[in-house]
């Protein structure tokens, strides 16, 4: 009898907040600010953070200029290079900034708990999709 090739695990749905706030087509705050906030804070440093999340530099500092440039006071505080480098730390408003968008996300999810566990219970992974699909009946010729 031939062996069977292992089936390739198919990954359970999960639901994700992206949450974004706009003002006409820019983007004030989302999750990719908020993320590189978090490694901002985490790395305390610009260039570290770029790198940890995969995004060029000059990527990370021109998110960085449009949300410190959309807030009433910088969310993030760069010091000039020294003998060990400058390095970047979140100020108050930057790291309340964080808070209350993750609070917001936390709020939302466990407002929402119930319909979520309902919509992911309807969604169905694509492979079972194609396996449990009405096949179409071939017509046969007479």
């Amino acid at each position: 009898m031939p062996a069977r090739s292992p089936r390739t695990a198919t990954p359970r749905p999960v639901a994700r907040f992206r949450l974004r706030v706009t003002a006409g087509e820019a983007i004030f705050v989302g999750p990719g600010k908020i993320a590189l906030l978090e490694a901002i804070r985490d790395t305390r440093s610009i260039t570290a953070a770029a790198k940890a999340m995969g995004m060029s530099y000059r990527r990370a500092w021109v998110l960085v200029d449009e949300l410190n440039g959309s807030l009433a006071s910088a969310a993030v505080e760069s010091a000039i290079g020294g003998e060990h480098g400058g390095g970047s730390t979140l100020t108050a408003l930057g790291l309340e900034l964080i808070d209350v968008y993750r609070r917001v996300e936390s709020t939302a999810a466990r407002a929402g708990a119930k319909d979520i566990a309902r919509l992911l219970e309807l969604a169905t992974p694509p492979s079972r999709a194609r396996a449990s699909a009405p096949r179409r009946r071939s017509r046969s010729t007479p």
